[in-house]
C-alpha cells in the first residue's frame, strides 16, 4: 500500500473488536468495552516525548502527529475505543479568532468576543474542508493505521461550551464574562451559538467522511448553566446537532452512533436521554442506578469513575471498578471516567482500571 493509498478514505481495515459500537446501540458484548477521555495524554511519557518543544496547535494541524499520538494509548493498554488526538477550539479557529495554547496557563484567546458586534469579526461561510482538513485528514491516516484494532471517535465542542470559551478568552471558574451575554444579550447570544451549530455539522459530518466510526460532542461547560439556562441556551443547539448530522448521513445510507457529554449537568439527564444521541456520557457527580432509572433505558451509558480514583492503590480501583458496573450493569454500558485524565496518573494505574472493566465484566456476564 502506497503512502498515498493512506490518505483515501476508502478501504480501511476490518473492524476486529466492535464491543464499544454493540454497547453504543446496546447489544451483548462479552465485555464491558472501555474507553478514557484524554487517554493520549500528557500523563504517558511517550506523549510528553513526542511533544516535547513544539506548539499544541501545530502538532494538532499536523495528521502525522496526531496518529501517532492516537495510537500510542493503545500499545500499552487493551482500550476497546480509540479518540482521534485533537482540541475543540479548532472550531473557533476555522471561524477566524486566534487561539494560543499557553504554557501554564492553557488555550488563550488574545481577542475575545467583548460586545455583540464582535461576532462581525467571525467568519459567516466557513469552508470546512479548507480550514479543517487537517483533522479529517489525521482521521483517514488514523483508521488506516488502527489496522482495525478499534473503532476511531471523532469529536466536537458542544455550542455553549465554545461560546464560552469565545467570551471569556479561556479557561473561567466563573464564565461571568460568557454568562453576561445569555442574560444581557440573549439575541446575539442565539446568533453565536447558531453559527457554531452550523460549523459543528458540517464538521461532524467530514469526520464521518474521513472514516470516524463515532462521534462525542462535549459540553465540557453544561454545570456552570442553571437547568432553564440549560434548556434555552444549550439543549436546542445538541438536538439540532444530532439531528441535522444523523439526517444528512440517513440521506447516505450510514449510521454513525454519537455520545453527548454534558459534564456536571446532572439536572438534563432525561432531557439528554431523549436527543437524538444513542449514548449519555456521565460525570462522577451521577449516581449509576439513578442513572439507569432517569433515562429509563433509551440510552447507552458511558462513564463515570472519578478519575482522582485513579490515585488508588490498584485493588482499590478494582473494588471501585466492580461497584461501578454493578451499578450500571453490563448492557447498553461503555466504561470510562467522569472526565479527561489528569498528567500527573501513573499510566499502570490505568492498565489495572481498564484490566479490572474487562475482569469483572467477563465474570458478571458469565453469571446471567
Amino acid at each position: 500500500m502506497s503512502k498515498n493509498d493512506l490518505i483515501l478514505p476508502k478501504d480501511f481495515p476490518q473492524l476486529k473488536n466492535d464491543a464499544f459500537l454493540r454497547a453504543t446501540r446496546g447489544e451483548e458484548t462479552e465485555h464491558v468495552p472501555v474507553w478514557c477521555m484524554r487517554q493520549a495524554g500528557r500523563y504517558l511519557p511517550e506523549f510528553r516525548e513526542s511533544r516535547a518543544g513544539k506548539d499544541f496547535f501545530e502538532t494538532c494541524r499536523s495528521p502525522e502527529a496526531c496518529c501517532e499520538l492516537t495510537l500510542q494509548p493503545l500499545r500499552r493498554f487493551p482500550f476497546d475505543a480509540a479518540i482521534i488526538f485533537s482540541d475543540i477550539l479548532v472550531v473557533p479557529q476555522a471561524m477566524g479568532m486566534d487561539v494560543q495554547m499557553v504554557p501554564g496557563k492553557g488555550p488563550t484567546f488574545p481577542e475575545p468576543l467583548k460586545e455583540p458586534e464582535d461576532l462581525q469579526r467571525l467568519r459567516t461561510k466557513v469552508d470546512v474542508d479548507k480550514e479543517l482538513g487537517y483533522v479529517f485528514k489525521a482521521i483517514t491516516l488514523t483508521r488506516h493505521k488502527i489496522e482495525g484494532k478499534v473503532p476511531l471517535i471523532g469529536f466536537t465542542g458542544a455550542p455553549w461550551t465554545l461560546m464560552s470559551y469565545m467570551i471569556e478568552g479561556g479557561g473561567s471558574n466563573t464564565h461571568s464574562k460568557a454568562k453576561r451575554w445569555l442574560y444581557r444579550h440573549p439575541d446575539a447570544s442565539h446568533m453565536l451559538l447558531k453559527m457554531l451549530t452550523d460549523v459543528i455539522v458540517e464538521y461532524l459530518l467530514g469526520q464521518v467522511a474521513a472514516g470516524a466510526q463515532a462521534l462525542q460532542v462535549f459540553e465540557s461547560h453544561a454545570g456552570i448553566l442553571g437547568p432553564a439556562e440549560f434548556k434555552e441556551f444549550s439543549l436546542p443547539y445538541l438536538r439540532d446537532i444530532a439531528r441535522r448530522v444523523k439526517d444528512k448521513l440517513k440521506e447516505a445510507g450510514q449510521d454513525v452512533p454519537m455520545i453527548v457529554f454534558a459534564k456536571d449537568g446532572h439536572y438534563a439527564l432525561e432531557d439528554l436521554s431523549q436527543s437524538h444521541y444513542e449514548v449519555v456520557g456521565l460525570d462522577w457527580t451521577v449516581d449509576p442506578r439513578s442513572a439507569r432509572e432517569r433515562t429509563g433505558g433509551k440510552v447507552s451509558l458511558q462513564g463515570n469513575m472519578d478519575p482522582c480514583a485513579l490515585y488508588a492503590p490498584k485493588e482499590r480501583i478494582s473494588d471501585i471498578v466492580k461497584k461501578m458496573l454493578e451499578g450500571f450493569g453490563t448492557r447498553g454500558y461503555i466504561a470510562n471516567l467522569g472526565h479527561g485524565l489528569y498528567p500527573d496518573m501513573d499510566p499502570e494505574n490505568v492498565g489495572a482500571f481498564v484490566e479490572a472493566v474487562h475482569r469483572h465484566s467477563k465474570q458478571m456476564i458469565k453469571q446471567m
